[in-house]
């Protein structure tokens, strides 16, 4: 992934945590940026040619680990009542988030092979990842909206 992806989750991130919008939502670009930080990574790494047993294992437990278990001991995470569908807010999020960045970020790259590696359109490595954030926000924008 490039940096302008990872910026423009950052910045999504961001803004819906300074706008007060609900965690499931926000949990869904932390799980896009972390993704997106796990993809730019693994590529750094094979740029260097630094190979070894469960690298990318490796990569996935840290940059997850780096996330999760600061908001569980802030008590930001794990809060009884900050729960959707029986699963706490910020972890559902960043669950379907990142499912969401990963599917955005495949089709992309599929799409890119089956046109002889050229994009279909300017910018496509950074909208293809970042729509699915966008579709999965307005959901649960909807799902989680008081008095729904």
């Amino acid at each position: 992934m490039c940096p302008v992806c990872t910026v423009a989750v950052a910045t999504g991130l961001g803004l819906s945590r300074w706008l007060g919008i609900d965690d499931t939502i926000s949990g869904l670009w932390i799980g896009g940026l972390i993704v997106s930080l796990i993809i730019w990574t693994i590529n750094w790494l094979n740029k260097k040619n630094i190979h070894f047993l469960g690298r990318k294992i490796l990569v996935v437990v840290i940059y997850y680990g780096t996330v999760i278990v600061p908001l569980y001991w802030a008590g930001i995470m794990g809060n009884q009542l900050n729960k959707f569908w029986g699963i706490d807010k910020l972890l559902l999020g960043m669950i379907l988030g990142s499912i969401g960045f990963s599917l955005g970020a495949w089709v992309y790259s599929y799409l890119k092979t089956k046109n002889n590696n050229r994009v279909y359109f300017p910018f496509q490595k950074v909208v293809m990842p970042v729509v699915p954030l966008i579709i999965l926000t307005i959901i649960f924008y909807f799902l989680t909206k008081p008095g729904v």
